[in-house]
């Protein structure tokens, strides 16, 4: 019989595998690598503009890959820095960039929706209420200690 921590552990590594080969097919379209997904939608729900630091802090990725999806982000006239200086400057996407970000952010939630097929809305808010508490906890115990 599977353990829980097989069980759990298998599961999160399924999601994320196929979650990266969807992501990679839609990035693809646009030729940016399928882990700067991410960025783009979150640079969309963040029109403030934000630093490519803070935008590392919310994905918890990398400030190295961050800097290298935003530089790709520039060079493909999808995001570009606000402000009088480059270095540090928060990041806005451009027009192109928010149509892009929209349309990733549209065909994510239909995959979302296909791949919650069978559950009903009261089990879907309880599995991100539970998603939630797991992750909350393991933050606790990989900064504090078990």
């Amino acid at each position: 019989m599977t353990d829980r921590f097989e069980h759990f552990s298998m599961a999160l590594f399924n999601i994320s595998h196929y979650w990266n080969r969807i992501a990679a097919e839609e990035m693809k379209k646009h030729e940016l690598k399928g882990a700067y997904a991410l960025y783009l939608i979150t640079l969309y729900n963040h029109p403030e503009q934000i630093t490519s630091a803070r935008l590392a802090e919310l994905c918890k990725r990398d400030k190295a890959d961050v800097s290298r999806a935003v530089s790709s982000f520039q060079k493909k006239g999808i995001a570009e820095p606000y402000g009088p200086s480059r270095y540090r400057a928060p990041i806005r996407l451009t027009e192109t960039g928010r149509e892009v970000a929209r349309q990733l952010k549209d065909r994510a939630g239909q995959v979302l929706e296909a791949a919650g097929r069978g559950m009903d809305d009261e089990m879907r808010d309880n599995m991100y209420q539970c998603l939630d508490i797991i992750a909350l906890n393991m933050k606790e115990i990989s900064e504090n200690g078990f």
